[in-house]
């Protein structure tokens, strides 16, 4: 299958993810995973916006991926955080955190955020990006968030939950991509990844 956009370098996924390596490759796009060790959290943070702090960390995952691999490659971060009310929330570190975090979404509307950042050290190139969706959580039972939690998909998921595995029986809704809610916003990527080769053409020409 023939990739709707070619990249002439080494493309390196600074994540673990297999869902962002799952959409990536949707895209039929020749990559390597490389994760990064990037810090994600820092009282520094704590004063961003949520579309800023998300940003932020994809960048500091692309820029710790690209500083380890000394290669001559673009290499694409990401971050998803959600938000309601405005508690930004991350990825919970147990099983009670997660029932606490959809105890918190359940029974009405939030916001996911992701930012993108693509970084090229050999050309001195970075690009940061973010998407938001909104999204509706159904009002859900103690019985449902334990059921839920028991399975354990709330494990490494921003808000506890995965939009594209048992929680979407709980989304009645959603306003605007839903790639960015899996983790991957594959539209802006692809945007960003258009202006990335343009500045390529730019350098090659002289401009």
């Amino acid at each position: 299958m023939i990739p709707l956009i070619s990249i002439p370098k080494k493309v390196v996924l600074a994540s673990a993810s297999p869902r962002r390596k799952e959409l990536l490759t949707r895209m039929n796009l020749s990559f390597t995973v490389f994760p990064s060790h990037a810090e994600e959290s820092g009282d520094e943070l704590n004063s961003l916006s949520a579309s800023d702090q998300a940003c932020v960390l994809a960048a500091r995952k692309a820029e710790d991926a690209a500083s380890r691999l000394n290669q001559d490659c673009l290499v694409i971060g990401a971050d998803t955080i959600v938000v309601k009310d405005g508690y930004k929330l991350g990825k919970p570190q147990n099983q009670e955190q997660g029932a606490a975090m959809l105890q918190f979404l359940q029974g009405g509307w939030h916001f996911v955020y992701t930012g993108v950042a693509l970084i090229d050290r050999k050309i001195n190139y970075r690009d940061t990006a973010w998407e938001s969706t909104t999204v509706e959580m159904m009002k859900l039972t103690d019985d449902e968030i334990k059921r839920y939690t028991d399975s354990g998909e709330y494990r490494d998921k921003a808000g506890g939950y995965a939009i594209q595995g048992l929680a979407a029986a709980f989304i009645p809704g959603i306003e605007g991509c839903y790639f960015n809610v899996v983790g991957l916003p594959v539209h802006l990527l692809y945007v960003m990844l258009q202006k990335y080769l343009s500045f390529l053409d730019g350098r090659q020409s002289g401009y």
